[in-house]
């Protein structure tokens, strides 16, 4: 188990436009050899947007992009024509595939917060694709095929357990609360890279709410 911690991420986007950025993989100008991917996971950037703040239009490819509301509201436009406002609870996909244009903006009055979530799929091209899954229920599996990967939510009530996959690799986020993974402490923002676990659980110390990717072997891109 490799534990990241939330002071560890690396900084990003641009705080005068209201754009606070933390990555726990390489990303944009920061670039670590040893720090490219886990598993199919190759981005987990916790974004703050301020009021009226967003990204631009900007293109993605060979991408498959999970993203989760943890506070606010995050307006969503793309190049396919979907235009769509994903609220805390909701897991939206974009599969950018052989290529796809897209807006995200914080439209409302209050602060968003969101963590978004990069995979690399099996394999390249395919056309673009959107899915949006309002208010996933507690311990519901969400499966992204393409990445060979499959997510977790799970919110737990103090001293409620909840096991960790057993897969090749598994992410663990949190989002929100304290959570103890073996000897370990995580807080909000804290993640924790399992290779091979048998057995692990993870104890909610206060009310907490976590994210588990369950990722398999990766075959050899095309």
């Amino acid at each position: 188990m490799d534990v990241r911690r939330a002071a560890e991420r690396y900084p990003g986007g641009d705080p005068e436009a209201g754009i606070e950025s933390r990555h726990a993989f390489s990303f944009g100008p920061h670039y670590d050899p040893g720090n490219l991917r886990f598993g199919a996971l190759i981005a987990c950037n916790e974004e703050r947007l301020a009021p009226g703040a967003g990204f631009a239009e900007h293109p993605h490819s060979h991408t498959e992009i999970v993203t989760w509301v943890a506070e606010g509201e995050l307006t969503h436009r793309d190049s396919a024509g979907h235009e769509t406002l994903v609220r805390a609870g909701d897991v939206q996909r974009l599969s950018a595939a052989s290529g796809v244009r897209h807006v995200e903006r914080n439209d409302g009055d209050r602060p968003l917060t969101f963590v978004q979530m990069w995979l690399a799929p099996l394999a390249p091209g395919g056309d673009p694709a959107y899915e949006i899954v309002p208010g996933i229920a507690d311990a519901t599996p969400y499966a992204v095929p393409e990445a060979g990967a499959m997510l977790h939510v799970r919110r737990l009530a103090p001293g409620e357990r909840t096991a960790v996959p057993d897969a090749p690799y598994v992410y663990v986020h949190v989002v929100r609360g304290d959570v103890a993974l073996g000897a370990e402490r995580l807080g909000p923002g804290d993640a924790a890279r399992l290779t091979d676990p048998q057995g692990a659980e993870a104890v909610g110390v206060t009310p907490a709410e976590l994210l588990m990717w369950e990722m398999r072997e990766m075959r050899e891109r095309a």
